[in-house]
């Protein structure tokens, strides 16, 4: 059996990247469409928790193109921290090799 961290690949990262994003996006505009129809809704924790693994830029297109919880708070503050958690923890990544010197 190979080790999971040949499966660890940059590929595989970005395509796993993609379909969150993708998954991300559809959550958005599948609850929207269930709002505006009185159904069953996605939890709000889901569609954060798509963000906090990879999927914010979906996130974010998916509020902008569906016009959903854009006004919505405590959402919209949430939201805006897992992005600003996530830009610093690449930023730290990328800026380790700077750092170990």
């Amino acid at each position: 059996m190979m080790p999971l961290t040949q499966h660890v690949t940059p590929a595989n990262l970005a395509t796993a990247l993609i379909a969150l994003n993708f998954i991300a996006f559809a959550a958005f505009g599948i609850d929207k469409a269930r709002a505006e129809a009185g159904h069953w809704r996605i939890a709000e924790s889901t569609l954060l928790g798509l963000a906090l693994l990879g999927g914010t830029l979906g996130a974010y297109a998916g509020r902008a193109l569906f016009r959903h919880k854009t006004r919505k708070q405590p959402f919209s503050f949430q939201l805006h921290a897992i992005t600003v958690l996530q830009v610093a923890v690449l930023g730290w990544w990328l800026g380790r090799p700077l750092w170990q010197g």
